[in-house]
């Protein structure tokens, strides 16, 4: 079988890193699109739609390409990435000792054909003093991050329960794209996307 090209839409070493691990082997290519919300946008149709517009972005013909958005949403609040460290501590405070819903949505482009879905995931954080919230932002780790979080790092201790896809938390949900990649006719299982 043939082994098509498998590009990631995205520089987020994260995504990287699942890909991965369940053997796909990848290059990455971020799209560069704009991430301003539609009016009238809800969180979810946003995630969704710019996974699909990151997958469309990058002009590669005969390759498989992945797009994938993740928000943190909160009070129907959408907490994106902290402009500074001030920001980063107001959005821990926020989500201390409380639930939030992380919404990833991912696309795959396939010779002219676009499919999308949108993981929900809850998560809870334990009560966090403030003098935890600043010795994590000391990390640096929440700075890059939706939420000012990562639950793969030291964020892990943090976080008390995670109700749903643990992967879709880190930035790309493994099971529903290796179900969108069969359902395409990719014919993945377990190693590298081939092509049926």
């Amino acid at each position: 079988m043939t082994r098509p090209r498998v590009i990631l839409a995205s520089a987020s070493p994260r995504r990287r890193e699942l890909l991965t691990l369940v053997g796909i082997e990848h290059e990455v290519r971020p799209a560069n699109i704009d991430e301003s919300y539609l009016t009238g946008e809800t969180p979810a149709q946003h995630a969704e739609r710019l996974a699909r517009e990151k997958a469309a972005a990058v002009n590669a013909p005969n390759a498989v390409t992945i797009g994938s958005d993740t928000i943190v949403v909160v009070d129907g609040d959408v907490l994106g990435k902290p402009r500074d460290r001030a920001q980063a501590a107001e959005m821990l405070r926020r989500l201390s000792g409380r639930a939030h819903v992380v919404m990833t949505g991912v696309a795959v482009h396939w010779q002219g054909v676009l499919s999308s879905g949108l993981e929900e995931v809850g998560v809870t954080f334990r009560v966090l003093t403030g003098d935890e919230i600043e010795r994590y932002i000391d990390t640096g780790e929440p700075m890059d991050k939706a939420g000012a979080y990562g639950i793969q790092g030291y964020g892990a201790t943090i976080v008390e329960r995670v109700d749903g896809d643990y992967f879709a938390v880190m930035g790309l949900p493994l099971n529903r794209l290796a179900r969108m990649l069969r359902e395409m006719g990719l014919g993945y299982a377990f190693g590298p996307v081939t092509a049926d």
